[in-house]
């Protein structure tokens, strides 16, 4: 046995790989992020919201990673094992080829097995011979605290002040440093696992032979197709939606019922620039879109699991400066989520800061009223009939927006550079009162409805009069402005107004003219209408699919399609997307963004629909 402690020096030459350049496994706990060269470059445990243990995604040298890949030249190809999350990477080279199967097993909610959090690596040969070399480098508490290693034969043990991971292999491990890493040669047909846990009380962790890690494989297969035959989506494009739909899959926690917006933190809107965040949490807007995502194709255990979290953790509350919903949440439901940098890591290509927490969350955005009773409305009438408990949180809620519609707030897109009185805010505070008129109607359910309808109708004139522009001949961004914004889009598909309505029509044209290049679509002009940040960003996706259903709605179905073909192109070799594409085509911010993969769904159905 030999043991180290702790030195955070890796090999040298570490580097980046893309944002795009990366696949997703996950265990409904957290995920971790594999990139083209078989390397584990994101990865947090036991939760999406936990410390990471690999980070070299953040920062090349301190970040820590899994690299697992063969020692001679070899080009990469990635693919999904069909209808799963189950990723596969093989390498080509002049002597053979081989693959590494890379999956977190889905365990029951409760028990020891729910808190394993193991992550199963199978490298096989299948045709000549290939060397491989794995390199085990772990950098606890984001590369912040140190750590020891043993090693005994096959059995690898790391431990930090706050966590302990254990690495079982099917090959002899040697220390280097605080690392454990191994070189070893497969003939065609032979395989190599190694499989890393969290540990608990266990002095060693459990091994993983061969067998057992072809029985995690074909359990994990099994389970994720038998989740997915439960889709009733059998239109066009059915593989993206489904790819779309296991990604969301991937992106909730299972014990809560919570849905992130994003898997990583800090993945940056431009390089070099300052717009890094921190997505690992529960965005009400972005999760409650991702129940109308998930509806729609008939996922209505995941919609009712959000609804348990709603219900158990973001009723109203006491009335908070940002209304009685925060924005956004822990996993858990804990609502204190302090911003505060890393200095320490240099930020993926050098893009500091790297932030962990979101100060967002203490902002008001009044649009997630409406998006969350919507998503119970629809809740309500697609999968199961709410509470009176649940209908009395939404009168609560209703009538807090009937009183507060007005004020300004940060908006949608989070500005930092103050607040004002934003279009979509007021159109969603719409939404809000309108769904629970409608829920109140059609179940016949208590309300102060003649003051709801009051409110409904102030706030819809209101948008007429001071939100449209007579020299632009749009809606705009906010009343008083000529600025345009893309979360205008929504107006149509919330059913506010008609998508031939002509001063639609005309806010449809005017965006195209300003905001769309080649179907993609920037979410505002930062230099018309400064957010506070320095720096530019990429068009954001989910803006890019609004605009096709936009367009489906208003009877431009061949441009719709056209466009929806066009941002096909843009995913990555897996159908994955992050929140943003650059000027060059690349993937940019948090991956993969809840937010673009609902958007997809909904944009697929629609247009599929309108094609017949």
């Amino acid at each position: 046995m030999t043991e180290a402690s702790f030195d955070q020096d890796v090999p040298a030459g570490a580097q980046y790989v893309p944002i795009a350049d990366h696949g997703l496994i996950g265990d409904l706990r957290s995920v971790a992020l594999v990139g083209s060269n078989g390397t584990i470059d994101w990865y947090c445990c036991p939760s999406f919201d936990a410390p990471s243990v690999f980070g070299s995604i953040l920062d090349a040298e301190r970040g820590g990673s899994f690299e697992l890949a063969a020692t001679v030249p070899a080009r990469t190809k990635q693919f999904y094992f069909p209808d799963t999350n189950v990723l596969i990477t093989r390498f080509f080279t002049e002597d053979g080829v081989g693959e590494v199967q890379d999956f977190m097993p889905i365990t029951g909610d409760t028990g020891a097995e729910a808190d394993r959090h193991r992550l199963i690596r199978r490298v096989l040969c299948v045709r000549g011979s290939i060397p491989f070399r794995v390199r085990v480098a772990p950098r606890f508490e984001y590369g912040a605290s140190p750590h020891t290693l043993r090693v005994d034969g096959d059995v690898a043990v790391f431990e930090s002040a706050k966590l302990s991971l254990g690495l079982t292999a099917t090959v002899v491990l040697e220390a280097d440093g605080t690392d454990a890493r191994a070189d070893f040669k497969l003939a065609e047909g032979e395989s190599a696992v190694f499989a890393l846990d969290q540990l608990g009380g266990e002095v060693s962790p459990r091994r993983c032979p061969r067998m057992e890690a072809e029985e995690q494989f074909t359990a994990t297969v099994a389970y994720w197709r038998h989740w997915l035959h439960a889709s009733k989506y059998r239109g066009r494009w059915r593989e993206m939606v489904h790819r779309s739909a296991l990604t969301l899959k991937l992106l909730t926690y299972a014990p809560t019922g919570a849905i992130v917006a994003a898997p990583t933190t800090s993945l940056p809107e431009q390089l070099g620039g300052e717009r890094n965040w921190d997505y690992r949490y529960v965005w009400v807007r972005d999760a409650a879109f991702c129940v109308y995502a998930l509806l729609r194709l008939g996922f209505t255990g995941e919609a009712a699991a959000f609804m348990k979290f709603v219900t158990r953790h973001i009723t109203p509350g006491d009335g908070k400066p940002s209304g009685p919903l925060q924005i956004m949440y822990g996993i858990d439901g804990r609502t204190d989520l302090p911003e505060r940098e890393l200095p320490h890591l240099e930020g993926h290509y050098g893009s500091a800061p790297v932030r962990v927490g979101n100060a967002a969350a203490n902002q008001l955005q009044l649009d997630i009223y409406g998006a969350l009773i919507d998503s119970i409305y629809l809740y309500d009438k697609w999968a199961e009939p709410i509470s009176s408990e649940q209908w009395d949180d939404v009168c609560a809620l209703v009538d807090w927006v009937c009183e507060h519609w007005d004020q300004p707030d940060e908006g949608v897109w989070e500005t930092r550079g103050g607040r004002k009185s934003f279009l979509y805010s007021r159109l969603m505070c719409w939404v809000a009162i309108e769904r629970g008129i409608r829920m109140a109607n059609r179940r016949g359910l208590p309300a102060d409805l003649a003051h709801w309808q009051q409110r409904r109708d102030t706030i819809y004139r209101r948008i007429h009069s001071r939100g449209w522009s007579e020299d632009r001949r749009a809606f705009v961004q906010y009343e008083g402005s000529d600025v345009l914004d893309a979360a205008l889009l929504m107006m149509p598909l919330t059913k506010f107004i008609a998508p031939t309505d002509p001063k639609w029509l005309s806010t449809l044209d005017a965006l195209t003219d300003d905001l769309i290049c080649d179907s993609l679509v920037y979410r505002y002009d930062p230099l018309a209408s400064p957010d506070g940040l320095r720096g530019d960003e990429g068009t954001f996706s989910i803006c890019s699919f609004w605009y096709v259903e936009a367009m489906v709605r208003a009877g431009r179905v061949d441009e719709a399609r056209l466009a929806f073909e066009k941002m096909l192109t843009y995913a990555n070799h897996l159908g994955l997307y992050a929140e943003e594409i650059s000027q060059t085509g690349e993937q940019q911010g948090n991956f993969p963004q809840a937010f673009t993969h609902l958007a997809l769904i909904s944009a697929a159905f629609s247009l599929d629909r309108a094609l017949g």
